[in-house]
């Protein structure tokens, strides 16, 4: 379970709000929150979306120091991105959100506007939230029901299928690296950060990595041979053991996606029958 943990995939439901409803219930309401996200500009929406994204994280209980060094890593991320934006178009959140004032100038091109600084910021949140989303999500669903989730919006099960195997089969490669990592270690390889450079380090792990996942190719052989020999997609449909009837939860969480749902279809017809000057909204 500790390897399983550290890569975000849990294989057993756990015993939260979030990890007791159905898969269906997880991968609508949370292609619906994707779907938000995609459609709207609005700052009150993606802040709302994102302190659901923390509430969400906070009662699912992750692995905390795993997720904080991946966050960092998505921060920095985006704020990069950023920058590169705002490198290429200085006047970026005029376009968005009309007007220009001007707060600095740096140079004959360069300049900041508190439209920019406002557009980049909710390009910024649109981002973290789908992180913290995406994050929550990972966290609640295991690869079966997954696949019944993903079965339930009419994705063909043989792909429903190959998702499933495929988180599954993850962890198993994890463990052979992490053991070959040792006995090369035991045999003398230094792979210490103090002792070693990133470069060579980098180096030594893709000599372990590669010939795994070349050998890997053999068990993904058998393990199509298996399910041929047991009939896998013979029948036009199928059902999956972790799919369960709706609870009180999946009633609740019902009501909160089709509400999503007829706000993601208000903002497009919005956008159709009246659409706005400007794609951005702005508190001035």
């Amino acid at each position: 379970m500790g390897l399983t943990k550290r890569l975000f995939i849990k294989i057993i439901p756990g015993k939260t709000f979030l990890d007791k409803l159905s898969g269906t219930t997880k991968v609508r309401f949370f292609l619906l929150l994707i779907l938000l996200l995609i459609v709207s500009w609005d700052l009150r929406v993606l802040l709302a979306v994102s302190v659901l994204g923390v509430i969400g994280m906070i009662s699912v209980k992750p692995n905390w120091p795993l997720i904080r060094g991946l966050t960092i890593f998505m921060l920095l991320t985006n704020l990069f991105n950023l920058f590169l934006i705002w490198l290429t178009n200085p006047n970026y959140g005029a376009d968005l959100t009309g007007g220009c004032t001007v707060l600095l100038v740096l140079s004959k091109h360069y300049f900041i506007s508190s439209e920019t600084l406002f557009a980049l910021f909710v390009r910024f949140m649109k981002f973290m939230s789908t992180f913290l989303i995406s994050l929550c999500f990972i966290q609640c669903i295991t690869p079966s029901e997954m696949a019944a989730g993903l079965y339930s919006i009419k994705v063909p099960y043989k792909v429903c299928t190959v998702v499933s195997l495929a988180f599954r089969y993850i962890p198993d490669i994890a463990r052979d690296f992490e053991n070959i990592k040792i006995s090369m270690q035991a045999r003398g390889m230094e792979l210490d950060s103090k002792k070693v450079g990133f470069f060579a380090r980098l180096k030594q792990n893709i000599l372990i990595l590669m010939p795994l996942i070349i050998s890997s190719f053999d068990r993904i052989g058998n393990i199509a041979n298996a399910m041929d020999l047991r009939g896998f997609g013979k029948g036009k449909k199928r059902t999956y053991y972790s799919e369960h009837e709706e609870t009180k939860q999946d009633k609740i969480m019902k009501v909160c996606y089709l509400l999503t749902a007829a706000g993601i279809l208000a903002i497009i017809i919005g956008r159709i029958v009246a659409p706005p000057e400007y794609k951005m909204w702005k508190p001035w």
